[in-house]
């Protein structure tokens, strides 16, 4: 059955992540971004863990895994090696409605989490159905090489010029044709050259001539 793709806003929210080894910090790092409130739960966590998320804002708990820890999360990623743990947790999050993610096994999954190609604002997620992550890592280096620093300085760009449009384009079908205009290649190609400024003056003339 397919996935419904979605971005899920988690600033505030409490994620349970358990255990404390070499995966679990790399999920915490992408993690704390989000300004989810982490919640760590492992027997003891690796050097490799304490130095890779040194400084940051979460709750290492030094405990054996409890349900309890799952009350109020919104989500829980099981990164532990023990199968028989990472099916009591998974069964717990399904009682609970709590969303799980059991790392590199796709039947016990909820969620899975893409590879991701983050310029600035702009996120380029990549995902398999679980199937082979390894590949969705192949496609985002590739993706990588194609979209640059750029494509986010240009989004920056974009959103300034389509609140003014919002702002003072009434007319719903000549937003599309005009915001339509500005999001080409050629557009951009155009800003990669000239730069911002330059842009920006081009979009109003754009603007002013209705998009055509």
């Amino acid at each position: 059955m397919a996935k419904y793709p979605i971005y899920l806003d988690l600033e505030g929210r409490r994620v349970v992540v358990i255990g404390a080894g070499n995966v679990a910090a790399r999920k915490v790092q992408s993690l704390t971004a989000t300004g989810a409130r982490i919640v760590v739960v492992a027997e003891h966590a690796t050097g490799v863990f304490q130095d890779a998320c040194e400084g940051a804002n979460i709750e290492l708990v030094i405990s054996s895994y409890s349900r309890d820890y799952l009350a109020g999360a919104v989500l829980a990623i099981a990164a532990t090696n023990d199968t028989a743990l990472n099916n009591r947790i998974y069964k717990d999050c399904q009682e609970l409605d709590v969303l799980c993610n059991v790392v590199d096994v796709p039947d016990l999954c909820d969620f899975y989490v893409p590879a991701l190609v983050e310029r600035g604002s702009l996120q380029i997620a990549v995902g398999t159905d679980g199937k082979c992550p390894a590949y969705s890592g192949h496609l985002r280096r590739k993706l990588e090489e194609m979209f640059t620093d750029r494509h986010g300085l240009f989004l920056d760009e974009l959103d300034k010029i389509r609140k003014h449009i919002i702002a003072t384009v009434d007319d719903g079908d000549r937003r599309k044709a005009i915001l339509g205009q500005l999001v080409k290649d050629e557009s951009f190609e155009y800003f990669k050259k000239n730069g911002p400024d330059p842009w920006q003056k081009r979009a109003m003339e754009i603007i002013n001539s209705g998009g055509v």
